[in-house]
């Protein structure tokens, strides 16, 4: 943990000087060329995402801050097939240690900074692979991370299963924190909060109780 922690001081510390990922360090021979992480929300219930800072397995530092934002259906309770597979700009080349990010919650009006620090487990379960499901000549690799953002700043992360229910990372320690205890995220954000919600969100949330749901 010791080693984590002076290796995200030093990405934290690392600028940004394109909308891509920066990578900082050398690489790991993996059975795939890049894994890929997509964010989803509830419906209508929107977040948005400003800033990513990751660290692989393998030392490198990425800085993301052109994001593949959160898109998503589920009512009530987390879908078990969330998560979109492949995204253009959510991507490295190893499996994570960590990954720090800050999102603006549009319902709930609040600037997020969560950090998830990750298992081996899932780190291996990342670098398997078994016959695909739609094709069992081909081979499925558990590369693809969804992490789901919800009202009150619950987050929760799964990998997404070859055909099967997401598989829930019940290791990855997950701290999330807002207001005064913001420190990457601090002053970062895309969202005016005054505006209000649009007519799709007024009309979703009309009757129901906050916080719409259980996530």
């Amino acid at each position: 943990m010791k080693t984590i922690t002076s290796l995200l001081s030093l990405l934290l510390l690392t600028g940004c000087t394109s909308g891509n990922a920066q990578e900082q360090h050398g690489t790991i021979k993996a059975p795939w060329d890049e894994w890929y992480f997509t964010f989803s929300t509830p419906k209508a219930l929107p977040a948005q995402v400003t800033l990513v800072k990751l660290l692989d397995t393998d030392g490198y530092g990425y800085v993301f801050r052109t994001i593949d934002q959160p898109q998503g259906k589920s009512v009530g309770t987390w879908s078990q097939y969330i998560g979109k597979g492949y995204s253009p700009f959510n991507k490295a080349k190893s499996p994570p240690q960590m990954i720090k990010f800050c999102w603006d919650s549009i319902i709930d009006k609040k600037v997020y900074e969560t950090t998830l620090f990750f298992s081996r487990d899932t780190q291996h379960k990342m670098m398997s692979s078994e016959p695909d499901w739609a094709n069992p000549k081909e081979t499925y690799y558990f590369r693809y991370m969804v992490i789901g953002l919800a009202p009150k700043g619950k987050v929760r992360v799964w990998l997404q299963n070859n055909g099967n229910p997401n598989l829930l990372l019940t290791s990855t320690q997950i701290t999330t924190v807002s207001g005064k205890d913001l420190d990457m995220c601090a002053g970062v954000t895309n969202s005016d909060f005054n505006y209000g919600y649009d007519d799709d969100i007024k009309e979703f949330i009309k009757d129901k109780k906050y916080p719409y749901g259980s996530w």
